[in-house]
């Protein structure tokens, strides 16, 4: 079972800072995670990846129709937890439910991982799950923008754990209907955060639609906050803290 042209690539870990955590990456399948921790955990998101990946080649093999629809689909409340969440936030986001799939394993995974770590970072192309003790900063790649990597959001301890995924129209192999250079959205559920991004992404193509997709991300519940960057302009709302890296 492949997710290669659902689960994002690896294009923004120049953009990670994780001072005094171990980092190690997991690569299982198309599942392709940097993670840091307070210690070496490769066996057990090992063991995570492929529990989680399981639950969802079954149950797409039992659907098929939940790995390409473009809308959102019933809730099924004998599936899986990874599934459940995504199929709720893609309620919530409007959108396909495999549009949250690499915030689902980045947090599932992460969730998993607590149980031997006080902290943790897991980062699935662009889409991050954070648990952290100290302020920790993101620096957004926004491909041929000039303001790439010049904008950071710093994310405390006091709002974690939570999710930070970024869509991108013109950077990557994710689908979006918008030419956004960067939407980053920062909320509690991972998969919500990812499934938003999509969703807001899709509305982003030119400059001016910058304020229509601030709307957009201010009418899906559980977004804490986004960041839209659209060649030299961007605009945020919410709680989003945005720094200069």
């Amino acid at each position: 079972m492949s997710f290669l042209k659902s689960e994002k690539r690896t294009f923004y870990r120049e953009r990670i800072t994780a001072k005094d955590l171990v980092s190690f990456p997991i690569l299982i399948k198309e599942t392709d995670l940097l993670i840091f921790a307070d210690t070496l955990l490769k066996d057990e998101a090992e063991n995570s990846v492929l529990i989680n990946r399981h639950h969802l080649e079954n149950y797409i093999l039992k659907f098929p129709y939940f790995l390409d629809s473009l809308i959102p689909l019933a809730l099924d409340e004998i599936a899986p937890p990874i599934i459940k969440e995504m199929l709720r936030s893609a309620l919530l986001a409007q959108v396909g439910p495999m549009a949250s799939v690499a915030g689902a394993i980045a947090e599932f995974v992460g969730r998993d991982l607590l149980k031997h770590t006080k902290q943790i970072v897991v980062e699935n192309g662009g889409d991050i799950f954070i648990k952290i003790a100290k302020d920790f900063t993101i620096g957004v790649y926004a491909g041929n923008s000039p303001l790439s990597n010049t904008l950071g959001l710093k994310i405390t301890p006091d709002i974690t754990p939570v999710g930070v995924c970024t869509s991108s129209g013109t950077v990557g192999h994710s689908l979006s209907f918008g030419k956004s250079n960067a939407v980053t959205v920062i909320a509690q559920s991972t998969p919500l955060a990812d499934a938003a991004a999509t969703a807001i992404g899709n509305l982003v193509s030119e400059k001016k639609d910058i304020e229509a997709g601030l709307e957009r991300a201010k009418s899906i519940k559980g977004i804490q906050g986004t960041l839209i960057i659209v060649g030299d302009q961007f605009g945020a709302w919410g709680n989003v803290e945005i720094v200069s890296i």
